[in-house]
């Protein structure tokens, strides 16, 4: 049996073990709650990294987010490229009267566009106002934390680190620009005489040797056909084979024209290496040209393999397609380089009947 007064005696023994306490009410507003850097207190929006991708509509749960876009025309960033179309972010709103915080739009947002805010202080008197437009997501923007810092030995995230690269590499640039114009700076300035002296030389000094670039061809280009018929004989194009067989003309030919010109003695080997690039240059220095061009010229003209045509189906040289299956060539490669030999075959011997001028 409880004896009178235990209730009241425990009572009061209640109250004086929490009036030694100290208190645990926070005095609101008065005093703002102390709340973790990542508390789920709102959804803000960064409009600058949002590019309407959707994503973030698409997976919300409760179907909350509300978003709407135009089409614009981006010009070209370099001249010549490409223009092209970005979607631009007309109204982003979050109907908070339906959100549950899950936080799935904030995780599968690519381009870090939404991220929590720990502000909380956004009742209304009416359930309609929940709903939030971009303006005010925009201004919650400005109240999320830093992210926390990296662990020690931590790699920067990708963006970070491209972005010092690229301040590195400007910074590096603007430096060596500056070393570059000093030291132009510190050079001395010409003297008169060697001015003098300079401008004596480019008048009547010794003249410059004549290069081939300096060359212009009068004649109607035609093809080199020894480089022509080697060429087809290697397997190549009929195509590739015409052009390379220009270029060895005109390169003999303009050297030629030096040999003529120098007598063999202004730029031999720029002659020599006209009419052989592939040459040592030793050789190219040793021997002079003037031989070749006239070993060239009392050459009679004989009819060329370019100039006949031939009609009917072109067929394959089944010894030459023959032996490169066995030396393990692919039967494509073998096909096309015997169908050339067929067709140099051909046009030699109609040359060599007399068909052909």
């Amino acid at each position: 049996m409880t004896a009178p007064g235990a209730g009241l005696l425990k009572g009061l023994g209640v109250t004086l073990k929490h009036m030694l306490k100290p208190a645990a009410t926070q005095q609101y507003p008065h005093v703002r709650p102390d709340l973790a850097p990542r508390t789920r207190g709102v959804i803000a929006l960064m409009t600058e990294n949002c590019t309407v991708c959707m994503l973030c509509a698409r997976e919300c749960p409760d179907w909350c987010i509300y978003i709407d876009s135009h089409k614009e025309t981006v010009p070209a960033a370099k001249e010549g490229g490409r223009a092209r179309t970005r979607n631009m972010l007309d109204r982003f709103a979050i109907d908070f009267s339906l959100c549950m915080y899950c936080g799935i739009c904030v995780e599968v947002c690519p381009f870090d566009a939404l991220h929590w805010s720990p502000e909380f202080e956004y009742a209304e008197y009416r359930i309609g106002n929940l709903l939030h437009e971009m303006p005010r997501l925009r201004e919650w923007a400005d109240t999320v934390p830093p992210p926390p810092a990296l662990d020690e030995g931590a790699d920067l995230p990708k963006e970070v680190a491209d972005a010092l690269d690229k301040a590195t590499a400007a910074i590096e640039a603007a430096d060596q620009a500056k070393a570059a114009a000093e030291v132009e700076a510190a050079k001395p300035a010409a003297t008169p005489a060697a001015a003098a002296a300079a401008a004596a030389a480019a008048d009547g000094g010794a003249p410059r040797a004549k290069r081939a670039a300096d060359i212009d061809i009068e004649v109607a280009v035609e093809i080199d056909q020894e480089t022509y018929d080697q060429l087809i004989a290697e397997g190549k194009s009929e195509r590739m084979a015409r052009s390379k067989a220009k270029a060895a003309f005109v390169r003999k030919k303009k050297a030629e024209m030096l040999a003529a010109e120098g007598g063999g003695e202004a730029a031999p080997a720029d002659a020599a290496a006209l009419a052989d690039p592939a040459a040592p240059a030793e050789a190219e220095a040793a021997a002079p040209a003037a031989p070749a061009a006239e070993a060239a010229a009392v050459e009679p003209a004989r009819p060329r393999l370019a100039d006949v045509e031939l009609e009917g189906e072109v067929q394959i040289d089944q010894a030459t397609y023959d032996r490169l299956i066995a030396e393990g060539t692919s039967e494509r490669v073998a096909r096309s380089k015997a169908k050339a030999a067929w067709v140099k075959a051909e046009k030699q011997k109609m040359i060599d009947e007399g068909g052909a001028e």
